[in-house]
Parts: C-alpha cells; sequence; structure tokens
C-alpha cells in the first residue's frame, strides 16, 4: 500500500478489521462503540476518553522503529484531536453525537494513533472524546448557529480538562497538545486555564498545530523562541513551497510559526538534514530528512516531501500532515522540554 498524506486522516475498515484480529482491539472496541444515556460525556468513565493513562488505547502506540526508547513519564499531555466528523451527508447536525460509533473508530485510528501517538514517549495521554463541530460549520455563514456549534464542543473540552485536573494531575507537568478543530479549542483552553493564571507554573509548552494562532495571542504566555524555552507555546501550519492560496502568505508576521525541525522563530532555510522523521501510514518506517522547512510571515513552508509514493501527493497545503511530517522531531522535543522543565523546577527548590 502506498504511504501518502491523504491517508494520514483516512480511518477505513481495512485497518478496523486488521486490528480487531488482535485481543488488544478486542479489548479496546467496546470502548469506541457505547451508548450514552444523556448524550453528553461523562468523563468519570473510560468510553468517554479516547486515550486515557488507565487504559491500553492507541496513543500508546509506537512506531516499531522507536520501540524501547520510552522515558519515565514525568508529564502529562491533554491532547484534543482535530475534526473527523466530515460526512457530508450529516452537514444539516451540527455537533457529533459522543456515542457514535464510527467517528469514534475513525478517531481512534486517525488521529490518537498516528498523532497522539507522537506525544507518547515521555508522558502520560489523555484525550477526551468531543462533541465536535462538522467541518461545515468552519464555512457557515450564519454566526449564531456556527458560535453555538463550537461551544458546545469547547465546552466538552472544558469540562475533560477540569475532570482531568481533579483526578488525574496531581500537581504533575502539563503540556497541551491539539491539532485543526482541537486548537481552535485548546487556544481558548490555554486563554481561560493558564494565562496569568496559577496553572501556568505547570505548563511545559502548548503545541497548537494547524490553525492560526496570534503572536499575541496571550497575554502572559508567549511564543517559544527556540527549544530550550518552557512556559510558551509553538504553533505552524504547513505548505509547499509553491503554495499561493489564501489560506497563508509570506508577509503576515502577526501569526505564531515556530519551525518544528530547528524549533526556532527566525526565518532561515532548515536543511533536510536536520529532519529528524516523518511517520505516515506506516507506522514501521520513519522517513527521515524527508524535506526542507523555512518559517516565513503566516507559516511553515516546506519542498515536496521524498517518501515512497509521495509523487501522487500533486496537494500543496499540508495540512493533514501537520504533525505527522515532523513526528520523531515532536517527540524529540516533547522529551526536551520535560527534562528542562523538570530541571528549572528542581532548580527552584
Amino acid at each position: 500500500m502506498i504511504s501518502s498524506l491523504k491517508n494520514i486522516f483516512k480511518c477505513t475498515f481495512v485497518i478496523v478489521i486488521l486490528h480487531a484480529c488482535s485481543p488488544k482491539m478486542n479489548f479496546y472496541s467496546g470502548e469506541a462503540n457505547f451508548k450514552s444515556g444523556t448524550g453528553k460525556p461523562d468523563y468519570s468513565k473510560m468510553e468517554y476518553w479516547a486515550a486515557h493513562a488507565n487504559k491500553w488505547d492507541p496513543s500508546d502506540t509506537v512506531p516499531l522503529p522507536l520501540k524501547g526508547n520510552a522515558g519515565t513519564k514525568n508529564a502529562d499531555v491533554f491532547f484534543v484531536h482535530p475534526t473527523t466528523y466530515t460526512d457530508m451527508k450529516d452537514a444539516d447536525i451540527t455537533n457529533a453525537r459522543i456515542d457514535d460509533s464510527l467517528i469514534n473508530y475513525k478517531t481512534d485510528y486517525s488521529s490518537i494513533i498516528y498523532q497522539a501517538s507522537a506525544f507518547n514517549e515521555s508522558a502520560r495521554v489523555f484525550a477526551p472524546r468531543y462533541r465536535q463541530a462538522h467541518i461545515s460549520m468552519y464555512k457557515e455563514t450564519d454566526s449564531v448557529k456556527k458560535a453555538a456549534a463550537f461551544e458546545i464542543a469547547y465546552q466538552d473540552v472544558k469540562e475533560a480538562f477540569a475532570y482531568y485536573l481533579k483526578n488525574e494531575n496531581n500537581g504533575r507537568p502539563i503540556i497541551i497538545a491539539s491539532h485543526s478543530q482541537g486548537t481552535t479549542h485548546t487556544k481558548r483552553l490555554l486563554k481561560e486555564m493558564f494565562d496569568g493564571k496559577e496553572l501556568s507554573k505547570q505548563l511545559v509548552c502548548a503545541y497548537l498545530v494547524g490553525m492560526v494562532v496570534k503572536t499575541d495571542e496571550y497575554e502572559h504566555i508567549k511564543v517559544c523562541a527556540d527549544s530550550s524555552e518552557t512556559g510558551c507555546f509553538v504553533s505552524w501550519r504547513t505548505f509547499r513551497k509553491d503554495y499561493t492560496d489564501d489560506w497563508a502568505n509570506r508577509v503576515d508576521t502577526t501569526v505564531a510559526v515556530v519551525n518544528p525541525v530547528n524549533w526556532r522563530v527566525g526565518n532561515e532555510i532548515v536543511e533536510k538534514a536536520d529532519h529528524k522523521g516523518a511517520v505516515l501510514y506506516n507506522l514501521n518506517k520513519v522517513y527521515q530528512n524527508t524535506q526542507t522547512t523555512q518559517k516565513e510571515g503566516s507559516a511553515l513552508w516546506i519542498s515536496h516531501p521524498k517518501f515512497p509514493g509521495s509523487f501522487l501527493y500533486l496537494k500543496k497545503n499540508y495540512h493533514a500532515g501537520d504533525i505527522n511530517l515532523f513526528y520523531l522531531d515532536i517527540r524529540n522535543d516533547v522529551t526536551r522540554r520535560i527534562n528542562l522543565f523538570l530541571s528549572k523546577t528542581d532548580g527552584n527548590h
């Protein structure tokens, strides 16, 4: 099967069938297929978490070449997944059902296994299911309807985070991570729960990926200038270097962009040799040195990635690969920042 960026978010029955053959999948499948009595999430129950430290789930997956590298999990990641409610026949229903088994499978075996797993080397991963807004809500012209849809989704995310804080955190360092719609919600969560708040003392880093986040989004939380900083946030959106449509440009400097290869905010071109590795559809393969990267204006610009079958991928908006193209780079950065955070914390005692 050709590995391509198209497959990162494509949950197929083939994936489900293959995993159904394993005992782990048989154990886990009941937590993606459940019925809610109220239609609302109950985060005291495991089935309402796509990932949770107290159960096996797809976020625990480690790509085969990286097995054996796991460190002590000294921090927690609160990960909010992107939109997986995308079937256009459902576009008139603004928010996903919390117990829609097909959407839950799609979430678990796309975002959770391919994205959330990037954060599992040195941290426990928590990722709530939530009544996500339908993908069409981003283009909805009825502002009241649109706001209501995203408010339902956000309140679920906020409730999940509050439950996690009260019942699981116990003062541990926190990483906030998200992609796409997940970032729509986490950038607000960061503002309401961390910015200028006591909880900011526990923030290792926020990875707000795949959406526009302004450089001055927060009063107290700054953009990470390099890989030595903690208590800050990073963000990027990925486009091929010859992309020319309206989603990104090279002149808007109000948007926060950190290059996820050298973790700096400068505009220098970072060569392929510095790229640590992408993990795409094949979880048993890490593709290293696949593209050059450059932060400029409102986005991250990359050369056409080189991996088997990549010549078939003609799109220039690499939104689907925002995390996976930099899987190992992110994994290494998370571990580094956790260790830095802990060393700074220890030094204050």
